[in-house]
């Protein structure tokens, strides 16, 4: 019996540490004044949030890492930090958008 194993899906956790697969890019369209994130034939136009929040996904720093970075920053409560970027790290992961 031939077993064809499907992808996993990543849950992503406090402890995970976010990244952008190689094949996206975060950029700065200076002529648009706006942040994109650049996929194979796509290109995605995150909102200020999810910028913030993309810009600290750097491999190092998990989401705990990457929520006290923003309530420091800026002066919110951690638990409604963290349960927003938990659940914008989830989507993005669900949509491969996001490796741990």
């Amino acid at each position: 019996m031939n077993e064809t194993s499907s992808p996993v899906r990543l849950i992503v956790e406090p402890e995970t540490r976010p990244h952008l697969p190689a094949y996206l890019k975060l950029r700065h369209d200076a002529g648009r004044g706006r942040w994109i994130l650049l996929a194979p034939e796509r290109v995605l136009t995150p909102d200020q949030t999810a910028v913030a929040v993309l810009k600290l996904c750097d491999g190092k720093r998990n989401v705990e890492d990457i929520v006290e970075a923003l309530a420091k920053e800026y002066s919110a409560p951690a638990d409604v930090i963290r349960a927003d970027v938990l659940d914008l790290l989830q989507g993005l992961a669900d949509k491969g958008y996001i490796k741990g």
